[in-house]
């Protein structure tokens, strides 16, 4: 056997992986995002509306924060018209209302992301933010080798 029945061979073995992302869905759930994300497109903006407190306190891992009030204007300043966006807020008819005047601009491709951060984090979505990497302090928190003895456990 030469190396191109070698290559043939591990080519056949391979799966059928699709060669373009999923599409964008005009309301999507955390897992059409998510398989957007695993699949490695880049070309995607994630927008949370949601206040600024709330914001930092916890968001879809790269998030952009652009408040409701100043939300078009400053899409149309930072984002191209032909972007994926996906947006969330607090609720579904926050984020349905935060889509439309998007796409009232002229944004072609903004998909309503179902259930906000919630949902993203019920499925294991990656957060950031001040409460997601808040640890609360254990017994054990002032004894270094309790800890490490802890840590060795898990």
């Amino acid at each position: 056997m030469n190396i191109q029945d070698n290559i043939s061979d591990a080519k056949n073995q391979l799966p059928d992986l699709p060669t373009t992302p999923p599409k964008l869905k005009r309301q999507s759930s955390p897992n059409d995002l998510k398989e957007r994300l695993d699949w490695g497109e880049p070309a995607l903006t994630i927008i949370d509306i949601r206040d600024r407190e709330e914001f930092h306190q916890g968001r879809i891992m790269g998030a952009i924060h652009m408040p409701m009030d100043n939300l078009v204007e400053m899409a149309k300043s930072n984002l191209e018209y032909s972007r994926d966006i996906y947006i969330y807020g607090d609720s579904n008819e926050q984020t349905a209302q935060a889509a439309n005047r998007l796409r009232e601009a002229g944004f072609q491709n903004v998909a309503e992301l179902q259930g906000g951060l919630p949902a993203w984090k019920a499925i294991d979505g990656s957060a950031e933010g001040v409460r997601e990497a808040r640890v609360e302090p254990g017994s054990t928190a002032t004894n270094l080798a309790a800890r490490a003895k802890d840590a060795a456990k898990k």
